[in-house]
């Protein structure tokens, strides 16, 4: 596959001057649209199995006003997490965007959290302490980390996850954990190195009960 056959994923948070979501909300709403995309394609089984088919790259990008207006009117999904709303458009070649999401900005997605998250619930995307991510870096990393571990997860563990309403947490690992858990041989993200950080990067580790058994029967 050349680059102009690439497949991508489409990932529009909404970041309105006022009220901007906060960081973790964010991270945890691309991860959660990115699971509701894999558990049920819908119309967009096709497009969805094509990408999946070559390497799973997102992109994402802001809106506010009527540019997150005129997104909302385009084929996808909207996923409403606490203080962000992020929404999945169905996967299109590199070179092929709508031309209301390739109009948006891409770059300097930057959010904060204004207090601590609260407690962590599995599954749990740990992301790489050693790392400086722009949010919407990160948010495209927690969406393939969530991903990963969809794709690792067998029928009862899906079903476990469905159950919990397809929800995951989104924190920072204490670096020592984070080395931990590469080695445990859970899922891992490798960044490509597209942007931001240097190639083969281990970004994010999903973790969650039912992943620990399986890597622990084998």
């Amino acid at each position: 596959m050349n680059d102009s056959d690439e497949m991508v994923l489409p990932l529009v948070v909404r970041i309105e001057r006022a009220t901007p979501p906060e960081r973790t909300d964010a991270l945890e709403a691309a991860a959660m649209a990115v699971l509701g995309l894999l558990d049920d394609p819908g119309e967009w089984a096709g497009e969805l199995a094509a990408w999946q088919a070559g390497r799973i790259r997102k992109v994402v990008r802001r809106a506010r006003g009527a540019e997150w207006r005129r997104a909302v009117a385009l084929p996808g999904r909207t996923t409403e997490h606490r203080t962000a709303e992020v929404r999945v458009h169905p996967p299109v070649p590199l070179d092929a965007w709508p031309r209301d999401l390739a109009r948006l900005q891409v770059s300097g997605t930057e959010l904060a959290d204004t207090a601590e998250p609260g407690p962590a619930v599995p599954p749990i995307l740990w992301e790489n302490p050693a790392l400086r991510m722009s949010a919407g870096k990160a948010m495209a990393q927690a969406g393939h980390a969530a991903q990963l571990a969809w794709w690792a997860s067998d029928a009862a563990g899906r079903a476990a996850w469905r159950a919990r309403g397809l929800t995951v947490s989104v924190r920072t690992a204490r670096p020592d954990a984070f080395a931990a858990s590469v080695e445990a041989g859970l899922p891992v993200v490798r960044d490509a190195g597209f942007t931001e950080i240097e190639p083969g990067s281990c970004t994010f580790v999903a973790d969650a009960p039912w992943l620990r058994d399986r890597v622990t029967r084998s």
